[in-house]
């Protein structure tokens, strides 16, 4: 009987890990989408003037490179602002308004990039 016990506890471990394992693959991709997404909202808004990526200059030279965002102030904290509108003291740069599923991929992207 203890040899049966052990079997069935193995297979009962192979099978809730087996169960967890489809959630985890499922969160890495919505990370992943949420990455891409994040990264072309942020390309086809802010791009023209910003570094949106992990390297290069912004081509407005003023504008600060959204990798090194961190280095000031956790990126989360932009969510509230990106979701009600970012303001700015200059003209140059139009106010932006997003959707919460816009701002968790802007928040996700961002994160991805940061400088360390």
């Amino acid at each position: 009987m203890p040899r049966f016990l052990a079997l069935a506890l193995l297979l009962a471990v192979a099978l809730g890990i087996n169960a967890l394992a489809p959630g985890a693959i499922v969160s890495d991709a919505r990370a992943a989408g949420d990455i891409a997404n994040g990264r072309a909202i942020l390309e086809a808004n802010c791009g023209r003037c910003h570094a949106t990526g992990t390297e290069g200059d912004s081509p407005l030279a003023a504008a600060p490179h959204f990798r090194e965002l961190g280095e000031n102030y956790p990126v989360s904290d932009l969510q509230e602002a990106l979701a009600e509108g970012i303001l700015t003291g200059h003209p140059e740069m139009p106010e932006f308004a997003f959707e919460p599923d816009e701002v968790a991929a802007i928040i996700a992207y961002l994160e991805s990039i940061q400088t360390q």
